[in-house]
C-alpha cells in the first residue's frame, strides 16, 4: 500500500505580512497532482489542518475544496487534529464526510477504532489519534497526572489491544501529533510543554508499522518507522533551511517501510543575512538572495538611518529587521530581549524570583510555578475548545 504522509498544513496562517493562502491552495493542487500521478493508496494528514480553533472563511473554503477533490480521485484520505486546530469544529460531519472517504478522527475516545483499507495484500489498520492535551483527556485514559508521555502511552495501549484482535498479518499505521524525542523544532510550533517536558520517546510507538507523526515543521526521520512530514510551507526564518516535502511511503505485505521525499512548491526560498546595514547592501556574495524572503539583522553600533528602505531597494521581499549591534556580552546596552533569547517562561520566572530576592526557587517552588504555568495552558486549551 502506498501512502502520502503530510501534516501541518496550517490554512489561513501568514508569513510576517505576507498573505499564503495561493500558496495553499498551490499545495493543495500539487498534492492532488501527486495522488493521481504517483498512484498513491491513501491519504494521511496529521494534524494542524488550520491554524488556529475558528479559522477565517477562505481558509475553509480551501479544506473544503481540498477535501472535495481528494474524494473525487477515490483514493482514501484520513486526518486528525492538531493543537492548533479546534477538534470539535473540524469534526463536524465526521460521520456523513466518511462515506465519500474522507475519515476524520478527532475524539481521543476512538483512538482505538481504525479505519480499515485492503490492498492486494491484506487489511491496512490507521489509528487515528488527535492531538491529545494532557489535561482535557487524562480522565479519559485513566491517568493520574496529566502528561504527554502518560496520554500517548495509553492512547497506543488501546492501539495495540485493538490490532491484537486482528487477523494475524494485518499492517498497522498510527496518525499522531506530537512532539517526539530526537525532533527538532522551529519557531513557528506552539509550545506544548505540560510538566516541564514537551517531548515523549520514539518507543511509545513500538509494535505498529508506520507513525505519521505531524507538529514539527521540518520533514525529519525519528526511525525508519516513526517520521514528520514537516509542513508544506515555511512560517518562519527558523525553517530557512528547511527542504519542504511530503513522504511518499510503500507498506509491503510484511510492513516494511520504503519512504521517498516529494518536494513541495514553495512561493519564495528564504534568506537570512547579518552583517552592517553598508555590507549588506555591497556584498556581491548575497546577490544569489535578492528574491527571497530576508530576514535582516543588523549590527551597526548605531541604528542606521531609514534601514527597511535602503534594504528594499537591494532585496525588495525583505520581511524582518532586527538590530542586534555587536557588544560584549557584559554589555549594559545588550538588549532585554537579546538576553530572553531561548530561555523559557519557567526558566524566566525562576531568573525573576532570583533578582527579586537574591536566591532562585527551591524544588518545591519550581513545581509551583511549573504548576502555574501548565494550570494557564490548559485553560487556554479549554477556552480554545469552547470557542
Amino acid at each position: 500500500m502506498r501512502l502520502l504522509h503530510t501534516s501541518d498544513w496550517h490554512l489561513g496562517r501568514a508569513f510576517h505580512r505576507v498573505n499564503m493562502l495561493g500558496a495553499q491552495a498551490e499545495f493543495v493542487a500539487h498534492l492532488v497532482t501527486t495522488v493521481r500521478e504517483r498512484a498513491v493508496d491513501a491519504v494521511v494528514v496529521s494534524g494542524d489542518v488550520y491554524d488556529r480553533a475558528v479559522p477565517p472563511l477562505a481558509a475553509v473554503e480551501l479544506y473544503d475544496d481540498a477535501l472535495h477533490r481528494l474524494a473525487d480521485l477515490g483514493v482514501p484520505t484520513v486526518m486528525i487534529s492538531g493543537n492548533h486546530d479546534s477538534a470539535r469544529r473540524l469534526g463536524v460531519g465526521a460521520g456523513l464526510i466518511g462515506r465519500a472517504g474522507i475519515h476524520l478522527r478527532t475524539e481521543p475516545a476512538a483512538c482505538g477504532t481504525p479505519v480499515v483499507l485492503t490492498d492486494a495484500h491484506g487489511d491496512v489498520a490507521f489509528y487515528g489519534l488527535p492531538y491529545l492535551e494532557p489535561a482535557l483527556v487524562k480522565d479519559e485514559f485513566g491517568v493520574e497526572k496529566a502528561g504527554h508521555e502518560a496520554v500517548l502511552a495509553a492512547a497506543m495501549e488501546r492501539v495495540r489491544a485493538d490490532l491484537a484482535t486482528r487477523a494475524p498479518g494485518t499492517r498497522s499505521v498510527v496518525l499522531a501529533h506530537a512532539f517526539v524525542t530526537g525532533g527538532e523544532a522551529s519557531d513557528s510550533e506552539r509550545d506544548i510543554t505540560v510538566g516541564g517536558v514537551a517531548a515523549v520517546p520514539s518507543g511509545v510507538f513500538d509494535g505498529v508499522d508506520y507513525a505519521a507523526l505531524g507538529h514539527l515543521h521540518g520533514c525529519q526521520t525519528i526511525t525508519e518507522r516513526v517520521r514528520y512530514s514537516g509542513s508544506p510551507l515555511p512560517y518562519s526564518f527558523s525553517e530557512t533551511g528547511h527542504r519542504k516535502t511530503m513522504w511518499l511511503v510503500d507498506l509491503d505485505a510484511e510492513g516494511t517501510v520504503t519512504a521517498d521525499r516529494v518536494d513541495c512548491p514553495v512561493p519564495r526560498a528564504l534568506a537570512r543575512v547579518r552583517g552592517t546595514l553598508d555590507d549588506l547592501l555591497a556584498d556581491p556574495d548575497l546577490t544569489r538572495h535578492e528574491d527571497a524572503w530576508i530576514e535582516a539583522t543588523l549590527t551597526d553600533a548605531v541604528r542606521p538611518a531609514d534601514p527597511m528602505a535602503r534594504l528594499t531597494e537591494r532585496f525588495p521581499h525583505t520581511l524582518s529587521l532586527v538590530f542586534d549591534p555587536e557588544r560584549a556580552p557584559d554589555d549594559p546596552d545588550v538588549s532585554y530581549a537579546h538576553r530572553l533569547a531561548g530561555r523559557s517562561d519557567q526558566q524566566i520566572a525562576e531568573d525573576f524570583v532570583a533578582h527579586v530576592r537574591g536566591a532562585g526557587p527551591d524544588e518545591r517552588e519550581q513545581g509551583v510555578l511549573r504548576d502555574a504555568f501548565d494550570a494557564v495552558r490548559a485553560d487556554e486549551a479549554v477556552r480554545e475548545v469552547a470557542r
